[in-house]
Parts: structure tokens; sequence; C-alpha cells
């Protein structure tokens, strides 16, 4: 397997050996390189044998003397240096299956290759992995991983992913603790699926793999409106979210795995009741799941407040957000006014997915604009990065920033939606620029 170097890093290494891009990637120490994970493998030593094929077909070997740490220098053309591998499940709750049609294509596209799970964090269920690339995954000392178990008894996740190898779930965890190697979970939660005894199995068994089983997330199930011919699940109900609460509470109070178990923000959300305080997260190691997302935004944003002056004036600002947060972001945001700045919170109904998605990070443009364009009474508009695309402005449902801005006539800044401190220094620069104008 040959890996194509579309990039050489100036200063680097590769370009001291006289590398160049065009070049391929045969081999180190006389070894096959399947991916990124061999490659940064088989570069990690201090001594290394690494064979190159020019254009034109000429072999080129170099022994290379350098830092354990130090990189090549190489770039190829993906960064997995192989395709990324989709999922192979048909769960009943995917959320792919229940997005409108007739969007972008990449919104469509259903990952689920563990290489990404621990270069990025993403989730995976295994069930695309055979025993010899699991065994790889052994080998390779891959750790942490990130799984979606959703149920540690085999049959009720094999009927909840619709997956031959969604059985054998179990089995590959207590591998990988026995191997040492670590792993964080997630558990989306169907309550008619894997609620109750089931659940409290799965948190047992779970918290058994430890310390290697390191956490584990409960979240609510989302359901859109785009459910025609899907398999018939409800909505978790307020008391079914409140009940899910009460399990896993009473599994950390029992086993004392105080810091391993959560429910999501979005859990106690549904459920009407309070979220816990800052010190109840420890690490925060499940904040993708929006776990404790809010505490730690809140506890980074008063924090950087007080070290904040009062402007010498005063801005005020519109914003939006998912109808959940809406009460505590009000409540927050209110604390920025001895300082001059005034936010009102606008909380979006989602007509895209529908109005059981509550979160905003699933907002869209078309909805911002059709609520909130005559409500707007702010100076410009703030919303949370997290409603785009990574590293880019375009919106689920394909209209970008300045369309947003265009629509209703008022500037739109997106604002950092995990980090309170840096919300609070974006909010004071654009307030302290809006106000030498």
């Amino acid at each position: 397997m040959k890996h194509t170097i579309t990039k050489v890093d100036s200063g680097s290494i590769a370009e001291e050996l006289g590398v160049k891009a065009g070049w391929k990637l045969v081999s180190i120490d006389g070894q096959t390189v399947r991916d990124v994970i061999d490659y940064e493998l088989f570069t990690n030593n201090e001594s290394i044998s690494v064979e190159f094929e020019t254009p034109s077909g000429e072999a080129v070997i170099t022994d290379i003397e350098k830092e354990v740490w130090e990189p090549l220098g190489l770039g190829f053309e993906t960064g997995l240096m192989s395709p990324v591998r989709q999922c192979a499940n048909h769960c009943v709750f995917c959320f792919i299956d229940q997005m409108p049609r007739g969007h972008r294509p990449t919104l469509y596209f259903k990952d689920d290759d563990w290489r990404l799970s621990l270069i990025m964090g993403n989730y995976v269920t295994l069930t695309n992995v055979s025993d010899a690339e699991f065994k790889r995954i052994l080998d390779r000392r891959v750790s942490p991983l990130y799984i979606s178990v959703h149920a540690t008894d085999g049959k009720v996740r094999e009927a909840m992913m619709r997956s031959k190898n969604a059985d054998r779930i179990l089995e590959r965890l207590t591998a990988l603790h026995e191997h040492g190697l670590k792993f964080h979970s997630q558990i989306v939660l169907c309550p008619e699926l894997n609620g109750g005894a089931v659940l409290e199995r799965s948190l047992r068994d779970l918290w058994s793999l430890a310390p290697e089983a390191q956490s584990v997330a409960v979240v609510p199930v989302g359901l859109t409106e785009h459910r025609e011919g899907l398999y018939p699940l409800k909505p978790m109900t307020r008391e079914e979210a409140a009940e899910t609460i009460r399990i896993v509470d009473n599994f950390v109070k029992e086993s004392g795995a105080e810091y391993f178990a959560y429910c999501s923000d979005e859990m106690y959300l549904r459920a009407g009741l309070p979220l816990p305080e800052y010190e109840y997260y420890g690490g925060f190691d499940q904040i993708e799941n929006g776990v404790g997302l809010y505490r730690l935004f809140e506890e980074g944003f008063l924090a950087a407040l007080e070290e904040k002056s009062p402007l010498p004036g005063k801005v005020k600002y519109s914003s939006v957000c998912g109808v959940a947060i809406a009460g505590y972001l009000t409540e927050l945001f209110k604390k920025l006014e001895p300082y001059g700045i005034e936010i009102e919170v606008l909380p979006i109904r989602n007509k895209f997915f529908g109005e059981s998605i509550t979160v905003s990070g699933l907002l869209t443009a078309e909805d911002i604009i059709k609520q909130g364009k005559s409500l707007f009474s702010g100076d410009s508009l703030i919303m949370t990065a997290s409603m785009l695309r990574e590293m880019d402005d375009v919106f689920l449902d394909g209209l970008h920033l300045p369309q947003l801005s265009e629509s209703i006539g008022l500037p739109v800044h997106p604002m950092p939606s995990d980090d309170g401190e840096a919300f609070i220094e974006k909010i004071f620069e654009l307030s302290e620029r809006s106000l030498e104008k």
C-alpha cells in the first residue's frame, strides 16, 4: 500500500532529505503503512528506515535519526491516509435517517471510523470492525476510544442497532479493559428499549470495566418530524427523563462511581430539573455529549467577567438559542447589564427538524429569520457558533451567515459555545468596537 505525498513541510526532515510532493511513501522499517495510525506509530522512533518511490518508479531508501517526537513533515491526500469508514448499522434512533431530504450530501454521510474516535473523539460502535482489525486496535494500543454502547445486553443492542455484530459489545469492551486501553462511552436512551433495568445493567457492566472504562454519558434520543417509514419511537417524556436521572443518580450513589456516570444537560432540561453544579462534573470528560456544557460555560463566563470593568456606554444585542437553554442564558446574560451590555434572548422553535428538537446547535438560519426578524431590537445578533458547520459559515439548511445577516438587516456574530471566558472576551471586544464608532 503506497501513499502519495502531497506536501512537504518547509524546514522538515523530509525537505532536508530531498523528498518532493508527488513521491510515494512505500514502507517504514519494512512495514506496510495502512493508515495514519500506522504512520504515527512507526515514525515515533529515534531511528527509522523509510522507503519512497519517485514519480519515475525509482526506489529511494533512507535511514533517519531524529527525536522520538519529531515529525517527518509529510502531508498526504487525506488526513487518515485511507477512506473514512462508513457506518454499517441501521439504528432505530439514527438522527441522519431523520434528516429532511434535499440538502448538502455531507449531511447524510454516516461515518463510523475508530480512527476518528482516537483522533477527534468521535463516537463509534465497533460493529464494522473485523476481528483482525480489532486485534490491530489492541496491538497498536489505541486509547482512548469513544464508544457508542447504548446497551451492554447484546440482544437489546442488536435490536436497537440492527447489526449482526452489535451483540459483541461487552466482549470487546472487556478486551479493551484487559489490555489496559481506556474508553469513554455513551448511551442514547430510548426509554421503551434500553431504559429501566436495561440501563441499570449497562451502568453496572461498564463500571465493572473501570478504570479503563473512564465515563458514560446518558443522553435522550433525538426525534425529528421526519420519521416516515422508520421505527415507531416515542419522544422522551418529562417523567421518563426524570426517571432516567434517578436511575443514574442511584447507581452512582450505590456503587460509589463518582465522576463516572452522567446524564446530559438536555436530560435535565427535559425533566424540568435544575442542572447540577459545576463540581458535579469532575474533569468534564463528556463535554462533547453536552454533559456539563452549561456549567463549564458559566464558570468561565463569571470568572472572566470579574476581571472586566464597566464600559463607557451601553450596547444592546439580540441573541438566539434553542428553547431548552433559553431560561438559563437569560439569567446569565443579566449579569452583563452592570457593565453596559444588554443581551435579549429569543428562543427559536425548531421547525426544520420539529419542535421536539430544542438544542441550540440544531437551529437553522431559516427558522431564525422567520421567527426573529421582526422581534430583534439589538444593534446586532449573536448566536452560538455550534449552529454552523465546523470551520465554515453554513447552517444545516444550507444558508450562509451573510445571507442571515442580509435577511434580518443586522450584523451577525458567531460566539463560542463551550468557552465562557472566550465569550466574555469577544462580547467586550465587539462592544468596545461598537462604542468607538
